[in-house]
């Protein structure tokens, strides 16, 4: 069941939050940086992962911190390019990782999730052929899938069923 809200994605309820990074991102953009300022481990975690596994635009690293914070990193941009700004989205890395990350949902583990407009920032894509790709891949979920599509500051956005 998906839940368009407005607010600040960083006091979401839901008990994982998912977003979009590159291989090798430095989390110094929009939410990623947030959640770099956030959870620093998560960001040196996902560095040594990225340097053991290298991983590929499409796939899903999943993050669990103190607390049981969950943090979905999906891999929805391309590798850097110059000037080690992360590349573009692709609709299809995008389908791949929203497809990645409904299998995990589908294990029954996570109760709730949030995500931001994903690879509409850095990414560079337009948002109605993202929110398609969501709404195909999580709009059955009998779990709240809450898509922050508006961002207000320090505002806690109404999220029915977190």
């Amino acid at each position: 069941m998906i839940q368009e809200v407005s607010g600040d994605i960083i006091l979401t309820k839901a008990q994982a939050v998912a977003h979009g990074v590159a291989p090798g991102d430095h989390f110094d953009h929009g939410l990623a940086l947030v959640l770099r300022e956030k959870w620093p481990a998560m960001v040196k975690d996902f560095r040594h992962y990225a340097q053991q596994c290298h991983p590929k635009p499409g796939e899903l690293w999943e993050w669990g911190g103190v607390g049981g914070v969950r943090i979905f990193n999906l891999l929805t941009q391309g590798e850097h390019g110059h000037g080690g700004k992360p590349g573009p989205a692709t609709e299809a890395t995008v389908n791949h990782c929203l497809r990645r990350l409904r299998h995990e949902l589908d294990k029954g583990e996570i109760k709730s999730i949030a995500l931001p407009k994903l690879a509409t920032g850095v990414g560079g894509l337009e948002w109605e052929k993202v929110k398609a790709l969501v709404h195909q891949h999580l709009g059955d979920l009998s779990i709240p899938v809450f898509v922050y599509t508006t961002y207000h500051a320090g505002v806690q956005a109404d999220e029915k069923g977190a």
